[in-house]
């Protein structure tokens, strides 16, 4: 794997050790790279798939979903190839990182669509609850923080742990040669540090998300759906 940017001598791989619970299944930590853009030369693409390639450096295994030919929301249904693919991929991770390109002040309408198509429930299983979540953003001009600013509010309502750090690179179209590979940069070395955070939290969390998300009001109203079924049995 070509990281020629890297500084072998200054980089660290992930003591697991130091991080994974007594339960933790054992295998590389599971990510899944979501990106907000569908142009033939996409800055988040390109952004996403260096993360990878920083991800599978740090002992995770990287799956990347392509979002061409995913339908708007509610424009189709779950049964549609590209919705099944991604909801696959949703339940298969551990953690997630998200890039968007900022468009408008925003996200992109291609990123919020896949956000969407993934349910909080999906057949009794809560497919982000708990996972980890590092946000980035590509930029046309100066640097901003208005499409990780969104996606932080939105991890937050995915029930995800989304870690401090966070990428936002300005003027993508300068920080890429013409191969799409990453030039060296501080920028670069910013999506480095949340690479190696999002994989530390990931041992951190992964074999701990059960006793962490376990809830007051939800062991209530397991209680009392117990106590409705026992009683109508008494009947």
């Amino acid at each position: 794997m070509d990281l020629g940017n890297l500084d072998q001598d200054r980089f660290h791989q992930i003591e697991r050790d130091r991080l994974a619970s007594d339960d933790d299944p054992g295998h590389p930590p599971r990510i899944l790279v979501l990106y907000g853009s569908l142009r033939a030369r996409s800055y988040s693409r390109l952004l996403s798939e260096e993360a990878a390639r920083l991800l599978q450096r740090f002992g995770a295994e990287a799956k990347t979903f392509d979002p061409a030919g995913l339908p708007q929301p509610d424009s189709g249904d779950a049964t549609h190839q590209k919705v099944a693919e991604l909801r696959d991929k949703a339940m298969w991770s551990e953690g997630m990182v998200w890039v968007s390109p900022e468009r408008h002040g925003a996200m992109t309408g291609v990123f919020k669509s896949q956000i969407d198509w993934i349910p909080l429930e999906l057949g009794g299983v809560r497919p982000t609850q708990g996972k980890t979540l590092a946000v980035c953003q590509v930029c046309g001009g100066s640097q901003s923080f208005n499409a990780v600013n969104q996606m932080r509010v939105l991890g937050r309502w995915m029930r995800m742990v989304t870690i401090p750090n966070q990428s936002s690179v300005p003027k993508a179209f300068a920080e890429f040669d013409e191969a799409g590979r990453m030039l060296p940069s501080p920028y670069y070395n910013r999506l480095v540090d949340v690479m190696e955070e999002l994989v530390k939290f990931t041992w951190l969390v992964r074999g701990r998300t059960a006793y962490l998300v376990d809830r007051y009001s939800e062991r209530v109203e397991s209680a009392e759906v117990l106590s409705k079924r026992v009683n109508q049995r008494s009947l």
